[in-house]
């Protein structure tokens, strides 16, 4: 990848970033493509591509979780429930409900249920960090992660989709999987993947952030907390880091103390520091 194309992702996802801030400073008003075009300066169809292409969502599905979101928090709080729900931006009860069940991603339902009804397929290769596993859905990657052994890593998939249709597929994969290998010998800077993952709006903007990092640095969770907007949040940003499933695709190795000492890593601290090294050296 050319350090032009480089530049233009970082572009993207920095506009994608100040996207969801208008969002986010804007539930209570309907925004429509035409209206998040206007604000950004592009075309609603150019802006919806980009917007899905960095976050893997797209704008009534981000603006619909962070409603939800907003309205449980204040429910939380001690509001009533209608209260709350023209505080989260619905115009009516009806809305909520309806748009409680959008999915961001794959829905917190099936996750729940172990992924009951989902088709997955998975493979397993060698790579500089031992192994490295991939399973997808027909909609996108649903877990990139790093081992040293494959059974441990196939063994980790059927126990986070126990209801799941898991099956091995080394052909249909194999163009990801050259991109995860290609990204891990420095040949890859910035990867650009489908995904099919279950998160929460503020787990989404933690990753966005992640993915917004530039080649070769790292933040500590405390800036990221301040990204998202929520700059007490450091300890939530590091669980939204946790529970990552698709290590490298959404970089949360970048994530370090304030201190500049690693942290945790779910994939193992070597592995972290490695990354971090690698990605240093591509600059």
């Amino acid at each position: 990848m050319t350090h032009s194309r480089t530049a233009v992702i970082d572009a993207q996802a920095e506009l994608v970033h100040a996207l969801c801030q208008h969002i986010d400073a804007n539930l209570e008003m309907r925004l429509t493509l035409a209206d998040l075009g206007a604000h950004a300066g592009l075309s609603p169809h150019y802006l919806q591509r980009v917007f899905k292409r960095v976050l893997g969502i797209t704008p009534r599905q981000y603006t619909a979780a962070r409603r939800l979101e907003v309205f449980k928090s204040q429910v939380r709080r001690g509001a009533t429930v209608t209260d709350a729900l023209y505080s989260a931006g619905y115009s009516s009860s009806s809305r909520l409900y309806e748009r409680s069940n959008d999915q961001l991603g794959m829905t917190p339902a099936t996750y729940g249920k172990g992924g009951k009804g989902m088709h997955i397929h998975y493979t397993v290769v060698q790579c500089p960090l031992g192994y490295l596993l991939a399973a997808a859905t027909a909609r996108g990657i649903c877990a990139v992660s790093l081992g040293d052994t494959p059974n441990d890593l196939e063994a980790a998939l059927h126990a986070d989709y126990p209801a799941a249709s898991i099956t091995r597929d080394d052909e249909d994969l194999g163009e990801w999987v050259g991109a995860l290998l290609a990204y891990l010998e420095g040949q890859e800077p910035h990867l650009d993947l489908p995904l099919d993952v279950q998160a929460t709006a503020f787990q989404w903007r933690v990753w966005q952030v992640l993915r917004a990092i530039p080649l070769g640095e790292t933040r500590s969770y405390n800036a990221i907390a301040r990204a998202v907007g929520s700059p007490k949040a450091a300890r939530a940003v590091g669980h939204a880091c946790a529970n990552n499933p698709v290590a490298l695709v959404i970089p949360c190795h970048r994530a370090v103390r304030e201190d500049g000492t690693l942290g945790g890593y779910r994939w193992g601290l070597a592995r972290k520091e490695a990354l971090i090294k690698q990605e240093a050296e591509q600059r």
